[in-house]
């Protein structure tokens, strides 16, 4: 065969190879999609689920169904994600977590960096600082004075030992002074409940929780953890903004799959799940359970994953947080 002719069928392979990817993306779904929410129904991880879900399913015309599988600190519903065929037909809906449980737990029978396909991060919840109303407590600056001169009297009420609200404490500890005993929950909620009642002076929670409770004045926030401001809570400064540099943590939302899924696929879901986050409607509803919808691509969440695992081993190497 001549080499003209070779050029001839390589560019017609090449145009067929391109068909066939977009005839893919195209039909992809053709089927009903599975979200697994790796935790229990009403958190953040399952309203996302559910409003990006029903928005889905109406834009393509498959079900969508949102299958919550909770346990192990997420690791269960996660694994089953892992060993699913990497077609696009389950998805993970994973939360910062993930990249906690191997700093606090050792080793997983996964890889976050190589056994998932990174799709897009969906939105974030700063992580705050509360303090009951009769401490008077109202600013970082107010918390270390008072740390210093009554150095084994505060304590603290966390989401439970190793959570990422947990790491953000101790890093807050270490940045400012602070002596406080950490008193960990099984969950952020009796954390709030404890704090609201006076039973912890303080306490560290997904702010989005403390929010209703800065308006009736029961509690006092002392700071957030993001670089700018959280939008429920605009009066409340960060901890960047009181001298604590740097401190950039957030509880963030992300969509996976298994590994190995085709790019067009992934590029079809990116596509359009930032046509829902981008709905008038979805942005209010999410506001209201107090995440602010981000939109990033794989490759931002895959360099998030790999520098959230190692800020978190870090801090867990030298806040000593082990496992209970």
């Amino acid at each position: 065969m001549k080499f003209p002719k070779l050029l001839a069928l390589a560019a017609v392979m090449s145009l067929s190879c391109l068909s066939a990817t977009q005839a893919l993306a195209q039909a992809y779904p053709s089927r009903a999609v599975r979200i697994i929410v790796p935790y229990g129904t009403g958190g953040g991880s399952d309203i996302l689920a559910r409003q990006i879900g029903a928005r889905l399913q109406a834009i393509w015309g498959q079900g969508v169904a949102v299958d919550n599988r909770a346990g192990a600190s997420g690791n269960i519903g996660t694994e089953a994600v892992v060993h699913a065929p990497a077609d696009g037909y389950t998805l993970l809906l994973q939360n910062s977590t993930m990249v906690v449980n191997p700093a606090v737990n050792g080793k997983l029978n996964y890889d976050p960096e190589k056994d998932l396909t990174p799709i897009m991060l969906l939105g974030l919840t700063p992580i705050a600082l509360v303090s009951h109303q009769s401490t008077n407590l109202k600013t970082l600056k107010e918390v270390v004075e008072y740390s210093k001169a009554n150095p084994t009297a505060l304590n603290y009420g966390s989401c439970g030992v190793g959570t990422p609200q947990h790491f953000v404490m101790e890093l807050v500890k270490q940045k400012s002074g602070i002596n406080a005993t950490n008193v960990g929950y099984k969950g952020c909620a009796p954390a709030l409940t404890d704090v609201v009642g006076g039973q912890v002076q303080l306490a560290i929670l997904s702010a989005n929780l403390a929010a209703p409770h800065l308006k009736t004045g029961k509690l006092n926030a002392i700071g957030v953890s993001t670089a700018t401001r959280y939008q429920l809570m605009p009066q409340v400064p960060t901890f960047e903004e009181q001298g604590l540099k740097p401190l950039d943590f957030s509880i963030w939302y992300a969509l996976m799959g298994p590994a190995k899924m085709k790019p067009e696929v992934v590029a079809k879901i990116y596509a359009d799940v930032q046509k829902v986050l981008a709905e008038a409607a979805v942005k209010e509803n999410l506001s209201g359970a107090g995440v602010e919808p981000l939109a990033g691509n794989g490759a931002a969440l895959s360099k998030l994953i790999k520098v959230d695992l190692a800020r978190y081993a870090q801090l867990a190497k030298s806040a000593n947080i082990k496992a209970e």
